[in-house]
């Protein structure tokens, strides 16, 4: 097989990778370890920025994300018994964010690229990845039995945090930034209406939790909980009163309840690899970095890793300059450790420390006073939430 670009992992990254470059007539070929219905079910981030949403519109995916996502102008901080609501778009000049499964965007891009005639391999296995510091880069892999070869011109890697590609660089040349949380997620999916029509996020002295949704007829929440949290320890009955505890108001606020579909528990860390590029392998997504979940960028970021690729690709096979290649890296990284401390900050603002007492307890309170009451510290967790413009990366 030959293609110009191959992309590991049929995700968000690389699944809007390839329709990126289809829309700039570069062939390129996915290959994924699992099932498509593996790959489609699989529910993970949910709040896709404003430019994320719209990156799906002008790329003609987006029809069913505008008929069924959701879309809120706004979020709501909780704490001490109060809400008080950050006006997102108000803040930034008519931006907002959509609610919409990362799992739904996946089935709308993969649709999207079988019927341009995209090649997409599900249920590959032993993926390894040859000259990448050459220029004539080489994937084998075994597919439906076969062993085969891959040749192409460059290679992304959007194979996720687990994956092969980032194994694939000598050792040494990569830089690698880690920090794990000292606490964890649990979070269920459950068949119950939404008890708000926005995102609440719960400051309490349990510890922090939140209310999402996926949809009008399924919510996503989460609690904090200790490291190496087990399931086992927390059946529905106590999960539900813990998120009655954390969310409750002062005037009263109702928590509606439903059957549990799913249920996990998150390790929350951060993690950098610089640079992310090596020779001919091009890292994205969480192959490159992990954010923790609170400020809802995960996906964001890795689809604004492949838009800037995409761009410096379809440079450099058109019209043979090399320049967006080059710079490929440092313009994610200064995106990447943007969103670092703004998931880091926001999870500080939220999150129960684990070495709590009065004294952080009413810093935290004092901080979540000034960013619900000043128009300038609500600003700049509006913009951040949103997502900053794409060209905020070339700004200096």
């Amino acid at each position: 097989m030959r293609t110009q670009v191959g992309i590991i992992g049929a995700g968000p990254a690389g699944l809007m990778l390839s329709h990126l470059l289809h829309q700039e007539g570069i062939e390129s070929v996915v290959l994924e370890t699992r099932s498509r219905a593996y790959v489609e079910s699989r529910v993970r981030a949910g709040v896709l920025e404003h430019d994320t949403a719209e990156l799906l519109r002008d790329t003609g995916v987006g029809e069913r994300m505008t008929r069924e996502g959701l879309v809120h102008t706004g979020v709501e901080l909780r704490f001490e018994g109060i809400t008080r609501r950050i006006d997102l778009s108000g803040l930034t000049n008519g931006r907002r964010i959509t609610v919409y499964g990362q799992q739904e965007v996946v089935k709308d891009l993969i649709a999207a690229r079988l019927a341009a005639g995209g090649q997409i391999l599900f249920d590959v296995s032993e993926v390894t990845l040859e000259g990448i510091d050459t220029d004539a880069p080489v994937i084998r892999f075994a597919h439906e039995g076969t062993i085969r070869e891959l040749s192409c011109l460059v290679i992304a890697g959007c194979d996720g945090f687990h994956g092969v590609s980032r194994g694939s660089v000598p050792k040494g040349a990569l830089r690698i930034f880690d920090h794990t949380y000292p606490f964890s997620w649990l979070g269920i999916l459950a068949r119950a209406t939404p008890s708000a029509h926005e995102l609440i996020y719960a400051h309490h002295e349990r510890g922090f939790a939140l209310h999402s949704m996926r949809s009008t007829e399924v919510t996503r929440l989460y609690l904090q909980v200790p490291p190496h949290t087990e399931l086992s320890d927390w059946p529905a009955a106590r999960i539900w009163d813990e998120l009655h505890t954390r969310l409750a108001t002062e005037d009263g606020f109702t928590l509606t309840e439903g059957p549990i579909l799913e249920q996990g528990v998150t390790p929350m860390r951060g993690f950098v690899t610089e640079p992310m590029r090596h020779g001919r392998l091009f890292l994205a997504g969480d192959a490159a970095h992990i954010v923790p979940p609170t400020g809802a960028k995960g996906l964001n970021l890795a689809v604004a890793d492949v838009r800037f690729l995409a761009e410096a690709l379809g440079t450099w096979l058109r019209q043979g300059r090399e320049t967006g290649l080059d710079e490929y890296s440092a313009r994610c990284l200064r995106r990447v450790w943007r969103v670092q401390h703004f998931s880091s900050w926001m999870t500080g603002l939220l999150h129960q420390p684990v070495d709590a007492d009065e004294f952080s307890h009413r810093l935290q309170v004092a901080q979540l006073e000034y960013v619900t009451t000043s128009t300038a510290a609500a600003t700049t967790l509006a913009e951040n939430y949103v997502g900053l413009p794409l060209d905020w990366s070339r700004r200096r």
